[in-house]
């Protein structure tokens, strides 16, 4: 499974051009300025890095970039999950306009440039030429030993987040105390004012109903027994002429049936008038003058009055006023409680400290083994008796990465200690180091496809040698793309891609063709010895190509 072809139109000095890939090792070479990281950058673009103007041919309206791979089964459900194809293989493409706009697509339906990024992992490893410049970075070198480990810091960063938050809050408690106090006794003065009234959800209504009964209960009074004497008056009554008008109508009602319906509706009435002079009755004999009473109401309300203009509410909203500062006494005693604050940010701080040491853990013993191998690989690109050795150690403070400090040490010759890289290596060792760190660490990974993008600059000679040898070893168990300058790698490749300008009346093109097997030789020989090819350089090409036949 791995990268089987690369098709450009109108991309930065590529007019049109293809490029079938095979297994093993490919090496990708050709003149200084000629375009050879063109492939590269392509890649990238399409598996959705950033892109701008200056990607699309001069004149073009356009740039269009297409990969093909292999289908690994580590996407099967990513694409299922997207309802795109799932097919034998995948197929990326990307649209660049002019102004810089770009359009992707996955299996022929659109995609986003956040998709393509999520799947780039599964699909190819890149190593850099510049990728020496992060071995003295703390961050960077926290990422790497981290991806070595298989050590995932999110939980440590959350559990760091929650205990700096608690932390915050149990300082901001700290320095607001005062007033925090100051407000605090506010509140309780207010709560103690209102609760003598103890003002109850519905009493204001019930209070000036009340009032109003006393406040007029003679009128009640004298209105109940004028009512009575019109209802029961002997001789004027109510109750005594709707009974005489019954009684007329009963006598008739043999004589005219309708009568009897009239009779009934006054019999109905008669019944009601029963019923009020009931009522009226049981009202007057309950009902009373009660002027202590009625005191006692007019000095409720005015207290109630009293308070509503103190703090500028209406009187009915005193009830809902003192549960409002209850919540308010409430929510500032929790965020005062210092104790329960403390009790928290210790906890949190805890639970940091237990993660942090599990990370730790896992990243000192990823060290040894990355030290290790390192060292290992370091030998084999002509290092001799050099050591590595990734260092962890206690962190000044803890931070959200944890709670180490990572750098990497090296000696570069036997017998001396280990140092910090930058201070030690010189340019050359620095870009060996970094292959041999991109080589050890790329082992790990699950990318069918490694790409190594002029990694071995700076190295030559036996190392160079050895870097070949290390990239046909590699590519025996997945495929491997090298962008070099130098022969000694080439002539390891199992097949071999050359880079090249041509020029027209429209302008420069590159393009990029298979080395057969009949004049590579004249190639790895321009790598030895420039553009005059001469007889000792091709047969030093022929006997480097030889070499690169028998470890095979």
């Amino acid at each position: 499974m791995s990268l089987k072809r690369i098709g450009l139109r109108d991309f930065v000095i590529v007019e049109q051009l293809e490029v079938d890939f095979q297994a093993g090792f490919t090496a990708l070479t050709g003149e200084t300025g000629a375009g050879k990281s063109i492939l590269i950058d392509a890649l990238q673009l399409v598996l959705g890095h950033r892109a701008d103007t200056g990607f699309v041919r001069q004149g073009a309206s356009r740039a269009e970039l297409m990969a093909e791979f292999d289908t690994p089964p580590a996407l099967e459900g990513f694409l299922a999950d997207n309802d795109m194809p799932g097919e034998e293989s995948l197929l990326l493409r990307r649209v660049i306009d002019a102004q810089g706009k770009s359009k992707f697509w996955i299996n022929g339906v659109p995609a986003t440039a956040t998709q393509l990024r999520s799947i780039a992992g599964a699909l190819v490893d890149i190593h850099g030429q510049h990728a020496w410049q992060g071995l003295t970075q703390p961050e960077s070198v926290r990422q790497l030993l981290d991806a070595y480990a298989g050590a995932d810091s999110t939980a440590t960063q959350r559990a760091y987040a929650l205990w700096r938050s608690a932390d915050k809050a149990l300082q901001q408690a700290r320095s607001m105390e005062e007033t925090h106090q100051r407000e605090r006794e506010r509140l309780l003065w207010q709560i103690s004012e209102i609760d003598k009234l103890a003002p109850g959800p519905q009493e204001w209504e019930e209070l000036n109903t009340q009032h109003g009964r006393l406040s007029n209960a003679q009128a009640l009074m004298d209105a109940a027994n004028g009512a009575i004497a019109s209802l029961e008056g002997e001789d004027g009554g109510a109750l005594t002429q709707v009974n005489r008008s019954l009684h007329v109508l009963q006598d008739q009602a043999h004589v005219e049936p309708g009568f009897s319906a009239m009779a009934e509706s006054l019999e109905s009435c008669l019944a009601q008038l029963d019923d009020v002079l009931r009522s009226l009755n049981g009202y007057l004999r309950h009902a009373e003058l009660d002027p202590e009473k009625l005191e006692q109401l007019d000095q409720r309300l005015g207290s109630w009055i009293s308070l509503a203009r103190r703090y500028k509410r209406a009187p009915e909203d005193l009830p809902a006023l003192l549960q409002g500062w209850h919540d308010e006494l409430q929510a500032l005693e929790a965020s005062s409680d210092m104790v329960q604050l403390a009790e928290n940010a210790q906890q949190a701080q805890q639970a940091y400290q237990k993660v942090a040491s599990v990370l730790s853990k896992a990243r000192q013993q990823a060290a040894k083994r990355l030290s290790t191998t390192i060292t290992t690989a370091m030998q084999d690109l002509g290092m001799a008796g050099g050591r590595f050795v990734a260092q962890v150690s206690p962190a000044r403070e803890p931070r959200s990465d944890g709670i180490d400090d990572v750098e990497l040490l090296v000696a570069g010759h036997p017998g001396t200690d280990p140092k910090p890289i930058a201070k030690v290596a010189s340019g050359g060792e620095l870009s060996r180091i970094s292959l041999a760190i991109a080589i050890s660490t790329s082992q790990l990974g699950h990318a069918p496809t490694l790409i190594f993008d002029e990694i071995d600059s700076g190295i030559g000679g036996a190392v160079a040698d050895a870097v070949g040898r290390v990239m046909r070893s590699l590519g025996r168990d997945r495929q491997v793309l090298a962008v070099t300058h130098l022969a000694q790698v080439a002539a390891r490749g199992d097949h071999h891609l050359l880079v090249a300008k041509q020029r027209s009346k429209t302008g420069t093109t590159s393009h990029i063709s298979t080395v057969a097997d009949g004049t590579r030789v004249d190639e790895i020989a321009r790598m030895l010895g420039g553009e005059n090819l001469s007889a000792t350089s091709r047969a030093h090409a022929q006997e480097m190509i030889a070499g690169g036949m028998n470890d095979r």
